[in-house]
């Protein structure tokens, strides 16, 4: 592909990026605009609040009993195990994630066969994000 024909397709994808995330940004307001008519609606309506409130009153006493309850030694040990694999299995998610893109970069192939003779493509998710 000629260098014209790569900055052509450069400015087409930018295009689309900015199109689709202008549409993106639009449709945010709209839903939130949405959202709001609703929770308006629900305000009004006094079976709604009524039924708000006595919930409140339950999550409440549903918040105190788990408090008690996991105060618990044995609650306390779960507890602690259960935020240390958490932290584990996110440094493993990041481990495979370098050593996926470093598989990519040596072999240049996006598939990869596992232990089990199951042939996974490795995929990557990209966001738009506002830079600081």
């Amino acid at each position: 592909m000629s260098e014209e024909n790569q900055a052509q397709n450069l400015i087409n994808i930018e295009s689309l990026i900015t199109s689709i995330s202008s549409r993106i940004n639009d449709l945010s307001y709209d839903l939130k605009e949405q959202k709001s008519m609703i929770d308006e609606i629900l305000e009004s309506s006094q079976e709604y609040k009524g039924v708000e409130q006595e919930a409140k009153k339950q999550a409440k006493l549903k918040t105190l009993a788990r408090q008690k309850t996991l105060n618990d030694p044995g609650a306390k040990s779960s507890i602690e195990k259960i935020k240390d694999i958490q932290i584990q299995l996110r440094e493993a998610k990041t481990a495979l994630s370098d050593y996926l893109s470093q598989y990519i970069t040596l072999s240049g192939s996006n598939q990869i066969e596992g232990p089990d003779g199951v042939v996974r493509k490795i995929i990557y998710t990209a966001k738009l994000v506002k830079s600081k």
